[in-house]
């Protein structure tokens, strides 16, 4: 990591969890050349970078000092502690850089912004992101990439469609993305579920399902997985992707974290699956902002046409001032440095979750199971709990002591019986708040 974007990061998290408030003076710049062994031009980076974001000012001859703010956000919901919020902490949220963006793509693509685009997207925001995709081990070519109006749409398309495996049942996790699940049923989709658990997936179970029931495609969150946190292995990558091509099981693969993923050893279901039968999917909303709505499907040929024609009717085509800020930001190393913030302030916060909830199981009558080790999330995870304790009783205790948790049933289809699991989001938490959370919920849990 560059070493001005460490100093970034540390400072403007120092600020958001408040250890540095409204007004406070920041350490000279000489002091934190000293402190981090840096020059004080690289210093001096990082402090600019903070005042263009509006965390700081500058005062003459005096030094750097926190403004309003930076702290007026974490001050908006009293002493509350928020575990359920799994959408992006809008305190990193890339405020001026992407207003910068849309201002230029404004500029640059006026007489584009006039007219209908293309219902595969943005040309050469496509070229941008088939480089983009490169560095996930995602290699497709141009005509397999399309731009969509979020991940949630790719989804209806392809539920919808006919495939040429000519089967009609969609099969899901169990948790899963719980709108993806309002969708099928809203829509009276053929859809089964198969149990997951932060040991990961039965694979037998799975191969007796390919094997007996209709199974269209098969859709999955192969890393960071929502609700859960938890990542397959490589090995049960390679497996599950062996499976779908010996039944003729088609893939949906939804990556929507692979920009926090910190190993670059680690790759997509895509990486070992057989192109021809497995969508690749990839959202920005958790990492740019949600309401952003720009999202890439990777389709194979046998099913791009039908693809397109479907999108076409439903909204001709996705937002192009949209697509024309994503592809000047993604240009322009915007993204990658938003990115390297983003993903150590998460990682920061989930080894912190992790840390204290070890700490509170290793105490006489916890009474739950805690993470795997830190490291395999940026955002999610989840604690299993003792049969004696129940989930929503200490939901319900938890809201009382200002710490919100949301109960995981939506996760679950309606005759798929829940696990009795607590789930965690560190969105929009940080520093002593997760402390604070830890310490009530161990406290909960042990009466």
């Amino acid at each position: 990591m560059l070493k001005f974007l460490r100093i970034l990061q540390e400072l403007e998290e120092l600020i958001h969890n408040r250890t540095f408030k409204e007004g406070d003076k920041l350490p000279s710049i000489r002091g934190l050349a000293e402190q981090y062994k840096v020059s004080n031009s690289t210093v001096i980076r990082a402090l600019s970078d903070l005042e263009r974001r509006h965390l700081v000012y500058a005062t003459e001859k005096s030094g750097y000092y926190v403004l309003k703010a930076g702290a007026a956000v974490q001050e908006t919901a009293g002493n509350r502690i928020d575990f359920a919020t799994s959408a992006p902490d809008a305190t990193v949220f890339p405020y001026v850089d992407f207003q910068h963006c849309i201002n230029k793509a404004i500029d640059t693509y006026r007489q584009d912004l006039f007219l209908y685009g293309t219902a595969q997207g943005l040309p050469s925001l496509l070229a941008t992101m088939q480089k983009q995709l490169a560095n996930y081990q995602v290699f497709a070519p141009l005509g397999n990439i399309f731009v969509v109006s979020g991940v949630q749409q790719a989804l209806a398309i392809l539920s919808s469609l006919p495939f040429p495996n000519g089967k009609e049942k969609v099969l899901i996790e169990q948790p899963g993305y719980h709108l993806y699940i309002e969708h099928l049923l809203t829509y009276n989709i053929p859809v089964m579920g198969i149990r997951r658990t932060m040991d990961g997936i039965d694979l037998a179970e799975l191969e007796r399902l390919f094997r007996t029931e209709n199974i269209k495609f098969f859709y999955t969150m192969p890393r960071f997985h929502n609700p859960l946190g938890s990542s397959y292995t490589a090995d049960e990558k390679k497996s599950i992707a062996a499976l779908a091509a010996k039944y003729d099981v088609y893939l949906v693969e939804d990556d929507q974290l692979a920009d926090m993923e910190s190993s670059s050893k680690s790759d997509p279901l895509y990486a070992y699956g057989d192109k021809s039968r497995t969508i690749y999917l990839k959202s920005y909303a958790k990492v740019i902002f949600p309401g952003l709505r720009i999202g890439i499907a990777v389709v194979p040929d046998s099913l791009a046409s039908a693809f397109i024609k479907r999108k076409r009717s439903l909204d001709i085509d996705s937002s192009m001032l949209s697509q024309g800020a994503l592809e000047i930001y993604l240009k322009s190393g915007m993204f990658d440095r938003h990115k390297e913030k983003l993903r150590a302030a998460y990682k920061s916060r989930a080894q912190m979750l992790q840390h204290h909830l070890e700490q509170a199981a290793a105490l006489p009558g916890s009474g739950f199971t805690p993470p795997p080790p830190p490291g395999y999330t940026a955002l999610l995870s989840h604690i299993v709990l003792d049969s004696s304790r129940q989930a929503s009783v200490i939901i319900t205790q938890a809201a009382a002591r200002q710490v919100v948790i949301e109960a995981i049933d939506k996760h679950y289809l309606p005759w798929f019986a829940p696990d009795n699991i607590l789930k965690l989001s560190v969105a929009n938490a940080a520093g002593q708040q997760i402390q604070a959370g830890a310490s009530v919920l161990a406290d909960i849990l042990k009466r």
